[in-house]
């Protein structure tokens, strides 16, 4: 049979007093609670760290009273903030200009292959006023020469193509002529800095207008078959003086262009 102070002493030993049982409480909420939200603890392991609900005594050793939390404490990454770029017009602006800086590099790294494919088309030549540039007004097959033909003088040659070949202007100069014309179909005429005269004719397209200063090697038009033709072809006159035509085979050989 128990005694009555035997039951008092056991009742002593699991005695706990009010304001321990409440600071205990308060710490452990408040453990909990930098837990979960420092580091997203999921709610099942929150809840597991809730006091019991009786006031039976729990033997609960808080990390945060041992003073030692390395271990136990969550790990809080970190992460760059996101701001968004004031300068980014001059950004672009840069990244526009680095670009352009770029093609010219390139372009300066490919200019022997370049003036390379140009030389059978363009050629310098040295005049009494200094240098100029001279073109083959088109690419394709001679298949009519300077001379008499059918009774009368063709006065220039023909180079035969495919409709649209590009036609080119033979040196620097102003339009003078650029339209229907009788016999070409369409013809263009150019007046040359040093007073010659070139002459296209039975072009599809035309590419430039009365007026306009071209230089050599200039697209001015596209071949075609307009006019008095029997197949897709450029006719090409020279007139060194303004009036007159010239073989133009051995003119444009002595400005170093070969057809």
């Amino acid at each position: 049979m128990r005694t009555t102070t035997q039951r008092s002493v056991r009742g002593k030993h699991r005695n706990i007093i009010s304001s321990q049982t409440a600071k205990g409480r308060i710490a452990l909420v408040a453990v909990a609670t930098g837990v979960v939200s420092t580091a997203g603890v999921t709610g099942a392991a929150a809840a597991s760290l809730q006091a019991p609900a009786d006031d039976s005594a729990v033997d609960i050793e808080l990390a945060a009273n041992t003073g030692d939390i390395s271990s136990s404490a969550p790990q809080i990454l970190a992460i760059a903030e996101f701001k968004p770029d004031l300068n980014i017009d001059n950004q672009l602006a840069k990244a526009v200009q680095y670009s352009a800086e770029k093609a010219q590099e390139d372009l300066a790294a490919r200019a022997p292959a370049i003036a390379e494919e140009l030389s059978g088309i363009i050629s310098t030549v040295m005049g009494a006023n200094g240098a100029y540039n001279v073109a083959k007004p088109a690419e394709g097959t001679l298949t009519s020469g300077y001379g008499m033909r059918w009774g009368t003088l063709h006065a220039g040659i023909d180079i035969a193509n495919s409709i649209n070949t590009p036609i080119l202007a033979v040196m620097d100069g102003v339009v003078i002529d650029s339209g229907p014309a009788s016999g070409y179909g369409q013809w263009i005429r150019i007046q040359h800095d040093d007073g010659s005269m070139s002459v296209y004719g039975h072009m599809e397209t035309l590419n430039v207008n009365v007026g306009d200063v071209v230089t050599a090697g200039q697209n001015i038009a596209g071949m075609g078959n307009r006019g008095f033709s029997t197949g897709s072809h450029l006719h090409f006159e020279i007139h060194p003086t303004g009036s007159g035509a010239v073989d133009p085979v051995p003119w444009l050989a002595e400005h170093g262009i070969l057809v």
